[in-house]
């Protein structure tokens, strides 16, 4: 199926946390409850000797599909199930192969980014690793390795690059299951969209940083002028599995922000080579209308690529 881009102003990257944030109050259990059981698969995964680490990070692209799909659902007034998360695998067989390499790629990109951050910290994130497993956890040695100059650079060049990876991996689980493109193909296609709403994508980076500060500083203020410190870090944990439930939830506003159906009948551009996977048995339906967006200005609709 085609997917038409669609390019939405800067003020809709808030409007996207604005929007995740109704539909989360809706069904904050079951969401939560997603990502704890998410969670819990992860730290499985991470006990497969030798590459638990990768399978973690391979499960990614699933994570925020799932949700998705969970949020698709809830916007429809429909369920949100565990079940979300593998439903995506249980389409066309060309489907499945591109979500497979979707997650194979991006945990074999995410732990070479990985690899380099360590050796550029010379060694200093596993040695933190190991010192934080002790009990109890050495404070001054590990503020004493913060402080290095190669661990702030690891850190950027960290930062950078899971940015940069990130990006061609925002829309294109999606892309593969609502569009039925393939994976090189949806790869592209997100990147694309992510470029043309750039602004929105600033916007909303710049509205998680300030929500997270602003939450951390409140909560550090309250507790301290209480002289409950300890209470305020032990109520981070939940917190961060608020704020986490909450990102995932957001992903389907941006997508349904930059895509929409392709009517059957109109051209759309060529694929890039090679990238082409024949189209599921069945077209899934159209996103509904983003809660609050606005319609996109004339000219300012695109047509993505397709399988065929």
């Amino acid at each position: 199926m085609a997917m038409r881009l669609k390019t939405v102003g800067p003020g809709r990257g808030a409007a996207w946390v604005a929007d995740g944030l109704r539909l989360y109050m809706k069904r904050p259990m079951a969401f939560t409850g997603m990502f704890a059981a998410f969670l819990l698969a992860a730290l499985v995964a991470a006990i497969v000797p030798g590459v638990g680490w990768l399978l973690q990070m391979m499960l990614v692209p699933m994570l925020s599909l799932g949700f998705m799909v969970a949020s698709q659902s809830a916007l429809l007034q429909g369920p949100v199930k565990l079940s979300h998360f593998i439903e995506p695998l249980q389409g066309a067989p060309a489907q499945r192969r591109a979500l497979v390499i979707l997650c194979v790629l991006y945990g074999l990109a995410a732990a070479a980014i990985l690899w380099s951050v360590d050796r550029i910290a010379d060694g200093g994130y596993t040695h933190l690793f190991e010192l934080m497993r002790q009990t109890p956890a050495p404070l001054h040695e590990i503020d004493a390795l913060f402080v290095e100059r190669s661990m702030s650079a690891a850190a950027l060049f960290g930062s950078a690059a899971l940015t940069l990876l990130t990006i061609p991996f925002w829309h294109a689980p999606a892309l593969v299951h609502w569009g039925h493109q393939g994976a090189m193909q949806a790869l592209f296609s997100s990147t694309l969209a992510v470029w043309r709403c750039r602004g929105a994508f600033v916007v909303y980076g710049l509205t998680w940083f300030t929500m997270m500060l602003s939450l951390g500083m409140i909560s550090a203020l309250f507790f301290g002028l209480l002289g409950m410190g300890q209470l305020g870090s032990t109520l981070m944990l939940p917190l961060g599995l608020f704020l986490s439930t909450l990102f995932y939830v957001t992903l389907i506003f941006s997508f349904n922000d930059s895509f929409a159906h392709q009517p059957d009948g109109q051209a759309a551009l060529p694929a890039p080579p090679d990238s082409r996977d024949p189209p599921g048995p069945s077209d899934p339906p159209d996103p509904p209308e983003t809660p609050g967006g606005a319609a996109p200005p004339a000219g300012a609709d695109k047509d993505v690529t397709r399988s065929e």
